[in-house]
């Protein structure tokens, strides 16, 4: 929320794609002072004006909404990156509780997105990244929305966590929270949330994973979750 009053930390992380989970829509944002369309193009999605999901690109990236496109899912964005290299990119903000959207014995909003998409994502070299709301630590037998399926899908699809691969943990056993849940404590509950999918011939170009440490994000009132930087050096096309 409010990235308007946040943005300049976001470009301190010195992004090319971003997403922003509760993000206002662009011209809710240019009302309360900020002009992305002289900092980024951004793309979003969603209802409530005030709280969507916006997928930025900077610097020499260009993105689009691609087609098909499938509005039922309000909060998983497909889109096309043209730039310096070009991919699909999947944004995602899996709202798997909240609002109705889902009961955990339905299959939640990203692994409906990962089936609706799956030719999208398998078209050329594709990410997907966002605040996936899921850990395999919840997970029970049986249950479709178990965020072991999406992980799963997704190895089917040459796909794997940046996290995960970096820093060689299991799925449900990450040291690095990126979510210090309900009183914003770095000693409350605190989970593992927030993921970057990256092809899996990609893995051995990332130069940098980091996750948002609290003293900057948490602890300073800028959010409770963290941020999850991944950058690939790939060759320019």
């Amino acid at each position: 929320m409010a990235l308007h009053r946040k943005f300049d930390a976001l470009l301190g992380l010195r992004p090319d794609i971003a997403v922003i989970c509760e993000c206002a829509t662009p011209g809710r944002l240019r009302e309360r002072g900020l002009d992305l369309d002289a900092h980024c193009h951004a793309l979003w999605a969603g209802q409530n004006l005030d709280k969507g999901l916006g997928v930025l690109a900077f610097n020499e990236y260009r993105i689009e909404l691609a087609e098909p496109y499938y509005p039922t899912l309000r909060y998983v964005m497909p889109v096309h990156v043209s730039g310096p290299l070009n991919l699909n990119f999947l944004g995602v903000w899996a709202q798997n509780l909240s609002g109705g959207n889902t009961r955990k014995l339905q299959a939640g909003p990203l692994r409906r997105g990962l089936t609706k998409y799956k030719d999208f994502l398998t078209a050329r070299p594709a990410i997907v990244a966002g605040d996936l709301n899921n850990n395999v630590i919840w997970d029970k037998p049986g249950w479709r929305i178990n965020h072991a399926n999406v992980v799963s899908l997704l190895d089917q699809m040459g796909m794997a966590s940046a996290y995960h691969t970096v820093l060689d943990e299991r799925q449900g056993e990450e040291t690095m929270p990126t979510i210090y849940w309900r009183d914003r404590k770095k000693d409350g509950p605190t989970y593992h949330l927030d993921y970057v999918f990256v092809p899996r011939f990609w893995t051995d170009t990332i130069s940098e994973m980091t996750v948002g440490s609290f003293e900057t994000w948490c602890g300073s009132g800028l959010s409770d979750h963290v941020p999850v930087v991944v950058e690939l050096q790939l060759p320019r096309e």
